[in-house]
């Protein structure tokens, strides 16, 4: 057996991380050359992490060195730039379960097939880690870049809270707490072509940053049916509309408490002001999200509801998202 069949024959006994077939068989390895005792071969290692694309050229120098006759070998990777879509869930107040719904969301499109990270951009009050069960897990590096940590649930992700001690402030000024951001957002989030984005509350410099430097294709707004947050969630709407950031729509959560004794239903923040509000700007109203303790006992346990075969709930408001993001198929809210 020649150089022109054993070289291929045993880059085909590396397995691609992704489809599982030998590296020439699934197009991930073009045909190596033979030159002076030297084998060379360009790898793609598109949609791969930094770690994988590590192994995957340990074990090609593995495979390929171990052919008789070759004396030393050359891999070049090469990867297209993969455009990688941004959702942002905002609201213009702090306490209406933003970061619960970003969670449920994440996993609820993961569960859909989406290639969907997680980015907790809260800077200074994270709390990702832990609702997808995360915490105590730090994010290894490739060279300049993060690699994100994956949850239980499947969905990668990455938050301040995997960077600083437990319980430790967070005293930076916006322009560091930008700059940290990105560094999340510009991470080696690998085959992820959609990141949703918990953002912190207001409308300051981490959201300007964000806006400007890496424009969501859309925003979530989140809001309790009271008149105050409704109040602060309309800035937040003129915020995007500003930035032009196009509203996919508003969620109403806390939406209605049925008492576990006696069934009554009851409406401690009120009923329907998120949905009359997006009537009045003519915006779409994706949905409501009840005042559960169910769904805060699960969150607080790492176990989002949205990760059950039975969940009614953030399944039908990522559907709804799913199909926002499909231009082919049009969005019935």
């Amino acid at each position: 057996m020649d150089m022109t069949d054993s070289l291929p024959a045993a880059l085909d006994g590396v397995a691609d991380p992704i489809s599982g077939k030998g590296l020439i068989a699934s197009g991930r390895a073009a045909p190596p050359r033979f030159e002076d005792g030297t084998a060379s071969v360009v790898v793609d290692v598109t949609g791969l992490s930094g770690d994988a694309r590590s192994k995957l050229e340990t074990a090609v120098k593995q495979a390929l060195i171990a052919v008789p006759g070759v004396e030393t070998v050359r891999v070049a990777m090469t990867a297209e730039k993969r455009g990688r879509k941004i959702i942002a869930i905002g609201s213009g107040k702090g306490g209406v379960g933003k970061s619960t719904l970003s969670a449920n969301l994440a996993v609820a499109l993961k569960r859909m097939g989406r290639k969907v990270g997680l980015v907790d951009a809260d800077i200074y009050g994270p709390s990702q880690a832990r609702l997808l069960s995360t915490e105590g897990m730090r994010p290894t590096a490739q060279g300049q870049k993060m690699d994100p940590v994956l949850s239980p649930h499947g969905v990668p992700m990455l938050s301040m809270a995997q960077l600083v001690k437990p319980g430790q402030a967070i005293a930076w000024r916006g322009p560091m707490a930008a700059n940290a951001l990105g560094q999340l957002i510009d991470a080696e989030w690998g085959d992820v072509d959609l990141l949703i984005l918990d953002l912190p509350p207001g409308t300051g410099d981490v959201q300007l940053t964000m806006v400007q430097k890496y424009k969501p294709v859309g925003a979530i707004i989140v809001s309790t049916p009271q008149d105050l947050a409704l109040i602060d969630a309309t800035r937040a709407i003129d915020f995007f509309n500003q930035a032009h950031v196009p509203i996919i729509g508003m969620v109403e959560n806390m939406a209605g408490y049925a008492c576990p004794h006696c069934g009554e239903v009851s409406d401690p923040f009120g009923q329907g002001g998120a949905q009359a509000a997006a009537m009045s700007m003519n915006l779409p109203f994706l949905g409501r999200v009840p005042l559960d303790i169910g769904i805060r006992t699960a969150s607080d346990a790492g176990l989002p509801p949205a990760a059950e075969d039975g969940d009614t709930i953030f399944a039908p408001l990522a559907a709804k998202i799913a199909d926002w993001l499909n231009p082919a198929k049009p969005a019935s809210f």
